[in-house]
């Protein structure tokens, strides 16, 4: 991964403005990934068939496995093997869809958007917690508008169609694949809308109506809006070392925000909609600030200190610039 403003920035912002978590409802609190075969967690998924499960897994340099983590202890219950897939090579995001099925997307690019095709795994998600081998699907992905870098991969959870957000400083665009995906020739997927974010991560709520999308320092919460998303607000996110992922819970109350690193954390937030009542920070416009660069809020009903904020927002600013200087 070629990202190394994003740790210095997310490293500075945490040591400087580290704040205390926001209180979780009972049974979605957050958690540590304790699992020391997992340093760089890069995709949050919540299991639809054993609650308080978390499926995680490894950026790059690990291999072809899963991670089933329980959030009450932060242990690892499960590790699956995936055979009948290639070597991976940069496996950013994973999402569950009808059926109880995980999809696993192998779809970053190290070397910055060449790849002609990157990969979509494809297994049943075990009806029982073990360590086990699991025979996968793989299917081959390409955009109609050329080869990308992206961590971003959500199933939608009634009609099963995978979507994937491109990786841009700048902003990118959702990009739709086909109503089924094939095992046999390319699948191709086509934007369909932009996405205000430089985007590590996004997820589809249980019901299919409410989009977030998360970056390094904020969040953008979408009304799904029948594939056409709608804006409709900031997300709390967490100031996190390097924030990967995001997922919501499986009733769809909370939105769970990960982290790579050893012993990463995993930080609840409301999720907007989500019955928290009025004044949630996540309920609308949000406290949290930035939508591709500024820190976010910390989602703690209105304590944010201004001094801090206003400190994150400025350091946010000058690193930028530094980046875009450093870049000409």
């Amino acid at each position: 991964m070629r990202r190394p403003f994003a740790l210095i920035a997310a490293t500075l912002l945490t040591g400087a403005l580290a704040m205390p978590a926001a209180s979780a409802a009972d049974g979605d609190e957050g958690f540590t990934v304790k699992d020391p075969r997992i340093t760089e967690s890069s995709g949050l998924a919540a299991s639809r068939l054993h609650p308080g499960i978390y499926w995680t897994h490894n950026d790059s340099d690990d291999g072809p496995y899963l991670y089933a983590v329980d959030s009450a202890t932060g242990e690892t219950v499960a590790r699956l093997t995936l055979t009948g897939v290639g070597t991976p090579r940069d496996v950013e995001a994973i999402s569950i869809g009808p059926g109880d099925k995980i999809f696993v997307g192998d779809i970053g690019d190290n070397l910055g958007g060449t790849w002609p095709y990157v990969w979509i795994y494809e297994l049943p998600e075990p009806k029982e917690l073990k360590d086990a081998t699991v025979r996968a699907t793989q299917y081959v992905v390409k955009y109609s508008d050329g080869a990308r870098d992206a961590e971003s991969m959500f199933v939608h959870p009634k009609t099963g169609r995978v979507y994937i957000i491109d990786k841009k400083e700048e902003g990118g665009h959702l990009y739709e694949g086909p109503a089924e995906l094939s095992a046999s020739g390319s699948n191709v997927f086509r934007p369909v809308a932009p996405v205000d974010l430089w985007a590590t991560d996004a997820a589809l709520s249980p019901d299919g109506r409410q989009l977030a999308v998360r970056g390094y320092f904020g969040g953008i919460h979408y009304s799904w809006n029948g594939g056409k998303p709608k804006r409709e607000g900031r997300l709390s996110v967490p100031l996190q070392g390097q924030g990967e992922s995001v997922t919501y819970s499986a009733d769809g109350s909370r939105l769970m925000y990960g982290s790579e690193g050893d012993q990463s954390p995993v930080e609840s937030r409301e999720a907007p909609g989500g019955g928290g009542g009025k004044g949630s920070p996540s309920s609308g416009g949000g406290t949290g600030s930035g939508e591709g660069g500024a820190g976010a809020g910390d989602g703690t009903d209105g304590t944010v200190k201004v001094g801090a904020a206003a400190a994150a927002a400025l350091l946010c600013v000058l690193l930028f610039r530094l980046l875009r200087r450093r870049n000409r």
